[in-house]
């Protein structure tokens, strides 16, 4: 499946679009994407995980309507949708987002009312950047927002996961929507997944992020993605055997995993074994970070990568080539995949004199290996969700 980069949009644009298409004056919100600097799949194991939003956002413009319906269109897609608040379920399409972040937020006890929405969207779909939780957090907070009621930003992020669990059955952690909601300008953001602390953590003046779009998206993503969540799962169980205090793979250390490796099947204790090293691949990136150690920093990207590559699985051919291209790359720091995995992006972090160097020749060599077209941008660490006046 082929995807591209969205062109940015300015929000004074959008919101001459929404007005024209909802017929008046709007409320104009927006989410980030993301990037996740490391920490791949931990966070559906209670583990840590340290993402960046990007400056790509989803837009969502907003009115008041009377009654309780919500009416939703999109720039991107045909569908348009007519919801009611009292009888909210999955439904086909990306106004299954919406529902499930709606949903959600009257689970939570915010009292919603009726509006018009519209979403336009500079996150490319598929590309391991959040676009579904960009979606989520944009149009949660405009909802939360037209209630007219004081609202929590965490009401925001369970909603927002409660979408994906419950509406797309994907069994997803806590990290993306709580970037997109979070996230400060020029930093990324260490973040607990089991009691959701977090701090954050500056990223060095001597780096640029850039982000390297493969063009491809396997299709076997997403039921992949439950797959591995139950793979974990399985570990946890054989583990709590003999240490019954074990709640996740984030109670397990690593020289315990091997002690116990002849009990799992070798699918199992590699699955285990990511989530396991990758925790503590987080934990040392920060430390990394905090000392603007590219050396370092350079050496735990790789371990990352070549860990969801080899145990994890989560990994392509396109992955694997753009990840070779930028290490040959001048100003090249440091780089992996991101994402779910199966296609999608690489983030590098790049000395920032010479990213239009590096951006060229990556593109030249993944074009080369790979015969597709690199799409590659230099992104600052972005702010999270608002309302713009």
């Amino acid at each position: 499946m082929s995807l591209a980069l969205p062109q940015p949009q300015t929000p004074a644009a959008v919101r001459e679009m929404a007005s024209a298409r909802l017929g008046g004056p709007v409320r104009l919100f927006r989410a980030p994407g993301r990037v996740n600097l490391i920490g791949e799949h931990t966070d559906y194991n209670l583990g840590f995980v340290l993402p960046a939003a990007i400056d790509r956002y989803t837009y969502a413009a907003a009115r008041p309507r009377a009654g309780r319906e919500l009416r939703m269109s999109s720039a991107q897609f045909p569908e348009t949708f007519t919801l009611s608040l009292d009888r909210l379920q999955p439904i086909r399409g990306w106004g299954n987002y919406l529902a499930g972040v709606a949903d959600g937020l009257q689970a939570q006890g915010l009292s919603l009312q009726g509006a018009d929405l519209f979403v336009t969207s500079e996150v490319p779909h598929g590309a391991g950047l959040s676009s579904s939780a960009a979606l989520e957090i944009s149009t949660g907070l405009a909802l939360a927002a037209l209630s007219g009621a004081p609202f929590d930003p965490l009401h925001l992020v369970r909603a927002g996961q409660h979408a994906e669990h419950a509406f797309a059955g994907t069994q997803s952690g806590v990290m993306d929507q709580f970037i997109s909601t979070f996230a400060r300008a020029g930093h990324a953001l260490r973040l607990d997944c089991r009691n959701l602390e977090w701090e954050l953590v500056a990223l060095p003046a001597g780096c640029a992020l850039v982000v390297c779009n493969t063009g491809v998206k396997h299709e076997l993503a997403g039921s992949e993605y439950n797959q591995r969540r139950k793979e974990c799962e399985i570990g946890v169980d054989l583990l709590r055997r003999d240490r019954p205090e074990i709640a996740s793979l984030r109670d397990v250390t690593l020289a315990e995993l091997n002690a116990h490796q002849s009990e799992l099947t070798p699918v199992v204790f590699r699955r285990c074994r990511h989530i396991v090293t990758e925790n503590q691949r987080v934990q040392d990136a920060v430390r990394a970070f905090h000392e603007g150690n590219f050396a370092r920093l350079h050496r735990l990207f790789a371990a990352s990568h070549a860990s969801m590559r080899d145990d994890y699985e989560i990994s392509c051919r396109e992955l694997d080539l753009m990840v070779a291209a930028a290490e040959a790359a001048p100003g090249f720091l440091a780089g992996r995949m991101t994402g779910g995995g199966f296609g999608g992006c690489t983030v590098n972090l790049v000395r920032p004199n010479l990213v239009d160097s590096f951006r060229s020749a990556t593109a030249q060599a993944y074009a080369q290996a790979s015969g597709l077209e690199a799409e590659i941008i230099a992104t600052p660490a972005a702010a999270g969700c608002e309302e713009l006046r």
